[in-house]
């Protein structure tokens, strides 16, 4: 839930995605209980491993939005749960290109 809330305050991120998608459509999850399935942790050789499954606005600069998650979430992560995160992803899965929200 940390990485989750601290991914959706960054401008840019529209919100979070099932990590599972299927024929290459993203999937918006909306709702705090949906948070938690756009983020897989793993902990592997006592390294703790972020992916994050984002959808993004359209005309943002992906590079960016995708920084600034990692570092909101990487200060999120250490300065609430105490936890180093060695490796943060972003996986971008779809970019809304409209008001209407369309992927």
């Amino acid at each position: 839930m940390v990485a989750g809330i601290a991914a959706l305050e960054c401008f840019g991120v529209v919100g979070m995605s099932s990590r599972s998608f299927q024929d290459g459509i993203a999937e918006l999850l909306t709702g705090k209980e949906n948070l938690t399935k756009g983020i897989e942790v793993r902990i592997e050789d006592n390294r703790v491993i972020v992916d994050l499954y984002v959808i993004v606005e359209y005309g943002t600069r992906i590079n960016e939005v995708a920084h600034n998650v990692i570092e909101n979430v990487k200060y999120a992560i250490e300065n609430q749960l105490g936890v180093v995160a060695t490796k943060i992803n972003v996986i971008v899965t779809g970019v809304r290109t409209g008001s209407n929200g369309n992927l």
